[in-house]
């Protein structure tokens, strides 16, 4: 039997609107899946932003301290003289030298591959050739090279004469900041910060190295910027983590509070580059630990970048 003329157009007409939908829903789709890549493009551009002007920020600091660096030293004679003679000269503390076959594992060490290679582990970390290459020069340290130093210092402070140190690593900062004293508290477990001296929380900046000290002994919450920011936040967020972490751990309130001092350092050495914050961050930490006088300067990363090889790769601090 034929098709009746009415089918059909009838048959037509719901394929056409089937077509008619199904390109509806396609270009729906479509449009929702061009707003969601337009938003994390739009939020992408602000991160961006944001990040370029904190790297701005910084890059700023650096080239302001060069040209106070250019302003203070003057050449004379193939010497360095500063201009002020009125400012009494420091006593330079005398550096244990290294010795010529300490000099030649520093460049054992820097012999860059295999990058992977292990050349020490401890404190359940360890240290590859390429994490090493981060002392070599004028390259950025990063987070494991820190953290393995910071736990020199630590076992360092369990001596007799010396202050009993605990140093959080890289990543407690960061924690504290996003997510405050509830994030951390499985982090003390098993140790009582208030039988400590000092502690030492490395502050990383994106593209800079500070150090924040809390001492027990001066009841203070100091902060080391070798570029001389400030940054009130870390002081007010450790301040606060202190007390939480008292009332968690020891059940009350961490009353003495009131008398400590938040203070950000500024008679410290500052750096005169861009690549040695992790080396200044890690060198107050070390001089702070032995209670020693900062006096140190910029003129010391060198020596003290290759000196740092050979105290890890001998997980033995020489000072």
């Amino acid at each position: 039997m034929a098709d009746q003329p009415g089918n059909s157009i009838s048959e037509s007409f719901c394929t056409v609107l089937m077509v008619y939908l199904s390109k509806e829903k396609y270009d729906s789709r479509a449009r929702k899946t061009s707003r969601e890549i337009e938003e994390v493009e739009i939020k992408l551009k602000i991160l961006k932003e944001r990040r370029e002007a904190h790297d701005s920020s910084i890059e700023q600091r650096i080239q302001e301290r060069m040209r106070i660096s250019e302003k203070e030293i003057g050449v004379i004679d193939d010497k360095y003289v500063s201009f002020d003679d009125e400012e009494e000269e420091e006593e330079e503390e005398e550096l244990p030298e290294l010795s010529d076959s300490m000099e030649m594992e520093v460049d054992d060490a820097f012999i860059s591959h295999p990058s992977t290679q292990i050349l020490v582990e401890g404190f359940r970390l360890s240290i590859t050739r390429g994490d090493l290459q981060t002392l070599n020069g004028l390259n950025w340290l990063n987070d494991e090279v820190i953290n393995f130093y910071m736990n020199l210092l630590m076992e360092r402070g369990q001596k007799q004469g010396y202050l009993k140190v605990h140093a959080f690593n890289t990543f407690f900062y960061p924690k504290l900041i996003s997510g405050g004293h509830s994030a951390l508290r499985r982090w003390t477990r098993k140790i009582d910060l208030f039988s400590m001296d000092l502690i030492l929380v490395p502050v990383h900046l994106g593209m800079h190295w500070c150090l924040a000290v809390i001492n027990f002994c001066t009841k203070t919450i100091a902060y080391y910027d070798s570029m001389g920011g400030e940054n009130k936040q870390c002081l007010n967020s450790l301040r606060e983590y202190l007390c939480a972490e008292h009332r968690d751990k020891k059940k009350s309130e961490f009353s003495s509070i009131k008398e400590w001092k938040l203070e950000v350092q500024q008679d410290i050495p500052p750096q005169m580059n861009g690549s040695d914050c992790g080396m200044f961050t890690c060198k107050y930490a070390e001089y702070i630990t032995r209670g020693s006088k900062i006096t140190f300067t910029q003129a010391h990363m060198p020596y003290f970048r290759r000196r740092m090889v050979w105290e890890i790769i001998h997980k033995q601090l020489l000072q």
